[in-house]
């Protein structure tokens, strides 16, 4: 795992971090796959391309706002990423905090992430890809 690889991903969670999904959109691959899994969200899906990007950034931030995301650890897992993330943000309608942790496996090609699997914890993401915290 290269350190260009690292940086793609704080990158790409650095710029979700905005209010505007298009510089984070020049990290990702052309067939960007995003699969958000129930465990994860309410609204699981599975986000593909640039416009499945855009997607699901604006019914994220259709319901919340000041929306942070944190790489709180990055593990080099051969042709992937793993990361534990954090997540604050805040209901656009109720102004209750919102803190989620997760983990998730994002894979990188040519310079650019090309799949992102969401996973309830940093450790179920470690699993799946045989690793241990």
């Amino acid at each position: 795992m290269s350190q260009a690889n690292l940086e793609i991903v704080r990158h790409v969670l650095e710029a979700f971090n905005g209010e505007d999904i298009e510089p984070m959109l020049a990290f990702a691959h052309a067939d960007i796959e995003v699969e958000v899994p129930p465990e994860v969200s309410a609204e699981p899906d599975t986000y593909r391309g640039h416009d499945g990007m855009r997607r699901y950034f604006a019914s994220f931030s259709e319901a919340m706002e000041e929306i942070q995301f944190e790489a709180e650890r990055l593990w080099d897992a051969e042709q992937a990423v793993v990361v534990a993330l954090r997540l604050t943000a805040r209901g656009r309608q109720t102004a209750i905090p919102v803190e989620q942790r997760s983990g998730g496996i994002w894979e990188i090609c040519d310079g650019k992430v090309i799949r992102i699997r969401a996973y309830a914890s940093a450790s179920d993401a470690l699993a799946a890809v045989g690793l241990e915290e």
